[in-house]
């Protein structure tokens, strides 16, 4: 009886398997509308027009209007609070270099900039995948040490 159930475990196992012979390799998806991709970065320098540390559209964050050479484009900078840690201000009238990717979504498209340069300051706020880097607040020292025991 024992053998009798093995061999039908194991016949069933093998028309199951039937099916995967046939199927053909995975191939790499092709890349999305809408995701970023380090391979068509390219360059933008110009002048800002308008900042806004906030923005009210998505994606959130922090938006510059910039007039490069060949027109006017809207740039995603990431998050605010990011730029405020690292001392990177940015005004009407600045000069920027960005290096970044324009993402299209409906019929609207936005330069989500990877890099954010102004004059020698240069400061990253995504990854190379396109992950904006996240703000991560600065530890108290002073709470940290009363915390354990020393005044």
């Amino acid at each position: 009886m024992g053998s009798k159930k093995f061999w039908i475990i194991a016949a069933a196992a093998m028309g199951l398997c039937d099916g995967a012979r046939g199927q053909q390799p995975a191939t790499a998806p092709a890349a999305r509308i809408g995701e970023y991709d380090a391979k068509r970065e390219s360059e933008a320098v110009g002048t800002v027009v308008a900042f806004d540390a906030n923005s009210k559209a998505a994606p959130f964050g922090a938006r510059a209007t910039v007039q490069t050479s060949s027109g006017v484009i809207e740039v995603h900078l990431g998050d605010a609070r990011l730029l405020d840690a690292n001392h990177f201000s940015i005004e009407t009238g600045d000069t920027l270099r960005i290096v970044g990717e324009t993402l299209t979504t409906g019929n609207s498209s936005l330069f989500v900039a990877r890099i954010v340069q102004k004059g020698t300051q240069a400061l990253a706020v995504r990854t190379v995948r396109g992950i904006p880097i996240p703000y991560v607040a600065p530890r108290n020292t002073q709470s940290a040490a009363t915390h354990r025991g020393v005044a």
